[in-house]
C-alpha cells in the first residue's frame, strides 16, 4: 500500500535503515567538517569530498563554510564570552536547548564568516544550490524519504533532522565542556563524555580533541574507541583519505641519563601526556601518603585533592584556589610537589620560543626536583632524561 512506501519496510527494518542514515550524517560532519574541513587533519578524495557535501545538504542543510568558520572560531576562543556555544558563559542548560539556534545565530556573523571561513569549498554548485537553497536539500530528504518509507516516512526523516542539532550542537558543545572525564589538562573545560567514541563517531572523545585538535585520530588511550578513525583507516585503504596528522607519540629510551636538546624537543612535544603522567605518578601516590598519615580532623580538608593539585589553574575558582591553599599549609610535601608542577608547565610557556633557554630551565627543573627529597620526584624526573623524539633503535 501507498502510506507503506515503496519499500514496504517493517518497523525493525525502519529503525535499522534510519540508525545507518543518521550514522552516514555523522561521519560527514566528524570526517569531513570536522577533522578535514575545520582541521585539515587528513585530505579526502574530490569525489568523497563532493559526497559528503551532497549528504549534508540533503539531511542537515548546513553549509561547509558555516560550520568551519564557528568550530574555528570555538577553538580560538574557547571558554570567553566570544565562544559562539561556551557553557561556561552561556549556561550548560542553553547550550543544550539551544544549540543549533546558537549555531544559526553565529552563522550570520559575517566577520566570523571572513576571518574562519578561509580555504571551502566556492564552486560553482555551491554558490548556486547548496549554500543558494540550503532548504531545498532537506525539503527534496522529506520527498525521498515519504517515497521510500511511507507514513513512517515523516519519523524518519524527523529523526535525520534532529539528530545533529541533538548530539552535536547540544550534547558535544554542551556536556563535552561540562561533565565526563580528562585525560588532559587542555587550558579549556573539554572532557571526554564517554571513552566509546561510537554514537557521534568519536566526537565523544572531546577533551582528547582539544588537547590535540589537529589530530585526525580523537582516541589516545587503549581502552578508548573512536568511530571516526575507524572510517578514515578504511578511506585510506581505499585510496579515498590521506592522513596528515595524529597526536604526538611519547617516545621513551630505557636508560637514556642525558637530558639534551632532542629530550627537549620530546618533551615540549609531548608535554600534555607527560603532566597527566605528572598526576598519575607524582600527585597521586603522594595525596595518598599524607592522607594515610593525617589525622582524622583534617583529613576532610584534601577531598578531591589529586583533581585539584592536577587541575589547569585557568580553570579553578576562587573557592578551589582557597581549598589548595589550604592543603598546602597543612603538607609541606604537598606544596612542594604542586609549586613543581606549576613550574614545570611555565617552561614550555615562557620559553618554548628559545630551545636552549627550554633546555637549560628543564636541567634546573630535574636538579631542583632530585634535591627535594622526595621520591616520587625524584623518579619523575628520571623519567624525563628518557624522553626522545625517536623510538629506541
Amino acid at each position: 500500500m501507498w502510506y507503506n512506501g515503496l519499500l514496504d519496510l517493517s518497523v525493525w527494518q525502519l529503525i535499522a535503515v534510519t540508525l545507518v542514515l543518521t550514522h552516514i550524517t555523522i561521519v560527514s560532519v566528524t570526517v569531513y567538517l570536522h577533522r578535514y574541513s575545520a582541521h585539515r587533519s587528513l585530505e579526502l578524495h574530490p569525489a568523497l569530498k563532493h559526497f559528503f557535501r551532497f549528504w549534508l545538504w540533503l539531511t542537515t542543510s548546513m553549509n561547509t563554510r558555516e560550520w568551519t568558520a564557528i568550530h574555528r572560531k570555538h577553538h580560538a576562543k574557547c571558554e570567553t564570552p566570544d565562544d559562539p556555544h561556551s557553557p561556561v558563559h552561556k549556561g550548560l542548560g542553553t547550550v543544550l536547548r539551544k544549540g543549533a539556534e546558537l549555531y544559526m545565530e553565529e552563522a550570520k556573523n559575517e566577520e566570523t564568516l571572513r576571518i574562519y571561513g578561509k580555504n571551502c569549498p566556492d564552486d560553482w554548485i555551491e554558490r548556486n544550490l547548496y549554500s543558494r537553497f540550503p532548504i531545498a536539500g532537506v525539503t527534496l530528504m522529506a520527498i525521498i524519504d515519504l517515497a521510500l518509507f511511507g507514513v513512517l516516512g515523516i519519523t524518519v526523516w524527523a529523526v535525520q533532522m534532529m539528530w545533529i542539532p541533538v548530539l552535536a550542537a547540544g550534547v558535544i558543545n554542551g556536556l563535552g565542556h561540562a561533565l565526563g572525564y580528562r585525560n588532559f589538562e587542555c587550558r579549556d573545560a573539554a572532557t571526554n563524555i564517554l571513552p566509546w567514541g561510537i554514537l557521534i563517531g568519536g566526537e565523544e572523545l572531546h577533551n582528547n580533541h582539544h588537547t590535540y585538535p589537529n589530530s585526525a585520530k580523537l582516541s589516545v588511550k587503549k581502552w578508548e574507541f573512536d568511530m571516526g578513525w575507524l572510517w578514515i583507516r578504511l578511506f585510506s585503504l581505499l585510496g579515498l583519505a590521506e592522513v596528515r596528522r595524529t597526536a604526538p607519540i611519547a617516545h621513551r629510551v630505557e636508560g637514556k641519563q642525558t637530558l639534551d636538546m632532542d629530550t627537549a624537543m620530546a618533551i615540549l612535544n609531548n608535554r600534555f601526556q607527560i603532566m597527566a603522567q605528572y598526576r598519575k605518578l607524582v600527585i597521586k601516590p603522594a595525596v595518598r601518603s599524607e592522607l594515610a598519615r593525617m589525622d582524622e580532623s583534617v583529613r576532610h580538608l584534601f577531598r578531591r585533592a589529586k583533581r585539584l593539585l592536577s587541575r589547569e589553574t585557568t580553570l579553578l575558582d576562587d573557592r578551589h584556589q582557597a581549598r589548595i591553599q589550604t592543603m598546602l599549609e597543612h603538607s609541606q610535601a604537598l606544596k612542594v610537589i604542586y609549586e613543581k608542577r606549576l613550574a614545570l608547565q611555565q617552561i614550555w610557556g615562557r620559553t618554548s620560543a628559545n630551545s636552549h633557554e627550554m633546555l637549560q630551565a628543564l636541567k634546573d627543573w630535574c636538579n631542583q626536583a632530585e634535591e627535594s627529597g622526595i621520591k616520587a620526584l625524584q623518579e619523575f624526573a628520571d623519567s624525563l632524561r628518557t624522553y626522545s623524539l625517536r623510538p629506541a633503535s
